[in-house]
């Protein structure tokens, strides 16, 4: 036993040792392009995890959301309910493009969205913005991905990190983007017919 003890030790102090030196040489800091993209379940999560870590250390930061409507969601409630002071929160959206069925109209609402992530992205005070199911947006045309991404290259403050979430994200925003993550879908309970769930979902 005391061999396997002494065994595990020295693994540990090698693996110290290698893990002190790599980030030793980690000293950069900026502000990040993060993207959460693919068909799995967590993308919008995920984001709203980093914004109230912001919160929590007192950083100020903004939501746009591009798609989801006015429904109740747990995030949004906490937010402006607790929070509205630390971070500014627009849903823009009127729901998911097959129920609105009106592309000019959801095309006028995500331009409306993107003006406002411009304005929320220039204003050096927020640390992070996050531009939830901006992907869709873009599939859609409803905005430009050359725009979004020479506006990320040449207009974002060094120090601010902006979020874009949403299925299908373009090749061009995944090379500019300094994190990408690709929620990968391996069971899901809607398709076993369970609903939407309060607090996990929304």
């Amino acid at each position: 036993m005391s061999d396997d003890t002494d065994r595990h030790t020295m693994k540990m102090i090698k693996k110290k040792a290698a893990r002190d030196k790599i980030m030793a040489g980690k000293t950069d800091k900026k502000g990040l392009i993060i993207v959460h993209t693919g068909k799995g379940k967590g993308k919008s999560s995920a984001a709203f995890g980093m914004i109230f870590r912001c919160i929590a250390h007192d950083m100020k930061c903004g939501v746009v959301q591009f798609i989801k409507g006015g429904m109740s969601t747990g995030e949004r409630d906490l937010i402006l309910s607790k929070f509205s002071d630390e971070c500014e929160f627009h849903t823009m959206g009127e729901g998911f493009t097959w129920e609105t069925q009106d592309k000019s109209r959801d095309t006028e609402m995500a331009q409306a969205a993107w003006a406002k992530a411009k304005d929320l992205i220039r204003d050096p005070a927020n640390k992070m913005v996050l531009l939830d199911e901006i992907n869709i947006a873009i599939r859609y045309d409803y905005v430009d991905i050359n725009e979004v991404v020479e506006f990320l290259a040449t207009e974002k403050p060094d120090m601010t990190h902006v979020v874009l979430t949403g299925r299908n994200a373009k090749d061009d925003l995944i090379e500019i983007a300094d994190l990408v993550t690709e929620m990968e879908l391996v069971k899901h309970p809607f398709r076993s017919g369970v609903k939407a769930q309060i607090g996990v979902e929304f």
